[in-house]
Formats: C-alpha cells, sequence, structure tokens
C-alpha cells in the first residue's frame, strides 16, 4: 500500500513516472509504432529496460512512501511490465530480465505470505492480548497484532477484511455499550438508512445485470457477482461497526470511530483545546456520520502533538485535529470539561 510524498517534487516525480510509462506504451503499442522503432532495436530495448528497472523505481521511490522490500517488489515488476509492453521478437535478447524480475517478484510474494502464516500461528497470543485490553475489536485488533508482529500494509488489509466479516456476521446478538461515557454519533442523521438503501441497490442491480451478462461473459458476470456479495457484506459490517462502536472514554482515552472506515485513540492527556462551534480546517479528520443534507461538525479538538488515526485498509495516518458531530452534544461537553 503506497502513500504519497506530500511534497511538490513528489508531484513533479509522479508526473515524470507517468511520462515514462507513456512515452514506452506508444513507442512500442501506438500506430506510429512502425515509422519510430529503428532496424537496429537493442539500444532502444536497453533503454526502455533502464527506464523500466531503474527511471521507474527511483521515481515511484520519490513520490511514494516504500520500503526496500516494496522497493525491490516496483523493480521486479517494472522489468515483468516491459516484457509484455515491448514486442517478443524485440525483447528476445533480453528474455533473461523476465524471469529474474519473475524471480524477485515471487520471492517477495513468498515473504508476504509468510507473514501471513506467521499471522496465523500468532492467533492464540493476539486474542490474549486483545482479552487483556478493553473495548471492542476495532480498537484492540490492530494493537494486539502489532505486539507480535511488524506492522506491514498486507497484514493491515488481511485484518481491515477480518473486521469487516466479523461485523458483518458474528455480531448481531452483541449490544452497544450505554455506560455513562458512550456517546453516538449516527442515531440522529440518515447514516445507517443511507447505508441500507445502498445494500437494497447493489442486490436489485446485481439480480438484473448478473442474469444479463451471464449470456455476454459468464467470466465478468461472476466477477461482479463477488464484488457485489463483498460490497454487502462490507456495508452490513460498517453498519454494525457503527452501531456497536460509540464515541466512548476508556482507560483514559478518548475512542472515535465511525464505521469500518476511520477510527482513533488518543489519551486524554493530548488533548490541548476543545472548540465548540469551530470551523473545521482544510485536511481535519472529521468523524460526521453521512446525511442526505450536508452536516457541520459540532466541535473540533486539537493535540499537542500528532496522533494516529486508523483508516480504510488499515491506512494511517498523523492528525493533530478531529472534528465531531454527536447525538448528546451536552454529554460529550461536559465529559470533556470533566478532564480539564
Amino acid at each position: 500500500m503506497f502513500v504519497m510524498r506530500q511534497t511538490n517534487y513528489a508531484k513533479w516525480a509522479f508526473a515524470f513516472l507517468l511520462l515514462v510509462l507513456i512515452s514506452n506504451f506508444m513507442v512500442y503499442r501506438s500506430p506510429f509504432s512502425a515509422a519510430v522503432i529503428p532496424e537496429d532495436t537493442f539500444w532502444l530495448v536497453a533503454g526502455s529496460l533502464v527506464d523500466f528497472g531503474l527511471v521507474v523505481p527511483l521515481l515511484v521511490l520519490l513520490s511514494f512512501r516504500i520500503n526496500a522490500k516494496q522497493l525491490l517488489a516496483v523493480i521486479a515488476a517494472g522489468l515483468i511490465a516491459a516484457r509484455f509492453i515491448i514486442p517478443t521478437l524485440y525483447f528476445e535478447p533480453f528474455a533473461p530480465l523476465f524471469y529474474i524480475g519473475l524471480a524477485i517478484e515471487m520471492l517477495v510474494l513468498a515473504a508476504e505470505l509468510a507473514l501471513l502464516g506467521l499471522l496465523f500461528i500468532y492467533i492464540p497470543k493476539i486474542r490474549r492480548s486483545m482479552s487483556k485490553q478493553a473495548g471492542s475489536p476495532l480498537f484492540t485488533l490492530f494493537p494486539a497484532v502489532h505486539e507480535n508482529i511488524k506492522p506491514n500494509p498486507l497484514i493491515h488489509i488481511v485484518l481491515s477484511e477480518a473486521l469487516a466479516f466479523y461485523y458483518a456476521f458474528f455480531t448481531w446478538k452483541k449490544q452497544p455499550p450505554e455506560d455513562s461515557t458512550a456517546i453516538t454519533l449516527h442515531k440522529n442523521t440518515s447514516s445507517i438508512a443511507f447505508n441500507i438503501m445502498l445494500i437494497h441497490a447493489i442486490v436489485i442491480e446485481t439480480i438484473g445485470i448478473h442474469w444479463w451478462l451471464h449470456d455476454k461473459s459468464a467470466l465478468l458476470s461472476v466477477v461482479l457477482l463477488v464484488l457485489n456479495v463483498y460490497s454487502v457484506i462490507y456495508f452490513i459490517g460498517d453498519i454494525q461497526a457503527t452501531r456497536l462502536n460509540p464515541l466512548t472514554f476508556k482507560d483514559e482515552n478518548l475512542n472515535v470511530s465511525l464505521g469500518l472506515n476511520k477510527r482513533i485513540s488518543v489519551p486524554l492527556e493530548s488533548i490541548r483545546a476543545v472548540r465548540w462551534g469551530a470551523k473545521p480546517e482544510t485536511g481535519i479528520l472529521s468523524f460526521v456520520a453521512k446525511d442526505f443534507e450536508e452536516p457541520e461538525p459540532q466541535v473540533v479538538i486539537d493535540f499537542h502533538t500528532p496522533q494516529q488515526a486508523m483508516l480504510f485498509f488499515g491506512k494511517t495516518r498523523q492528525v493533530t485535529q478531529i472534528a465531531l458531530k454527536v447525538d448528546d452534544p451536552e454529554k460529550l461537553k461536559a465529559l470533556l470539561d470533566s478532564i480539564k
């Protein structure tokens, strides 16, 4: 999972990355290819391989935050992509590079699969760690895993999917906490109704389009069916996660979530200021439930230092402010006043 660097040169590097990829594609796969490709293609292909194996990875490194393993995977992917972009006749003298890239990609994939295997091995320890923490799996799963396994994008994706299936299938008998510190964010909005409407739309679309598309392309219809079934499961999980995880104050932490898409747990001592009625700034992390009309946040909370929030597919983000809209603002105000 690549995260783009927030710098001006990163944008330029990404623009050059697109330029390099498009120009190489146009040289070999455009109507003008016959006119621009010389009779001796050795040095042209060699230059393209330098682009795919060196220039593209460097531009990706300048554009995105990636680690050494991801950079190695990009290099391998570049060599593999070159094989499919450059016609076989021209690529033949450099054929071993394709197999080198394929071998590197398989090694990276094997390393990722080994990490997943490690995750399954540590499941008993992870469950024990979660049981020692107060709170729902939405807030305890990732910290419990990180106690035993180094954070990894693939593991984050797997854990996010596990949470979606857990909330969709295994939480129907659970009730949301109703203690003195729990405050809901969705009851006065149309958030859940909006998700239910989307589920109905997906089901109707699946029934209608799947049978029509099946006669045209059986494979495409099956792919569409799988994606639609997954979407329904995800939206059901999101509804359950929203319902079962109100804003809470637990163990000297403020825990806020909005479905499966975003959540944050911050120490109460990290709160620097609470500004009621303040206008949210650009880039602020907003916990405002969806509604048919654009809702406005009620309060902005500032932190002394950046705090880590968890977003879609386990992506993390450092934030210094969050904006909230809750169903009981007076209760939230009383709780925030009590920690000063």
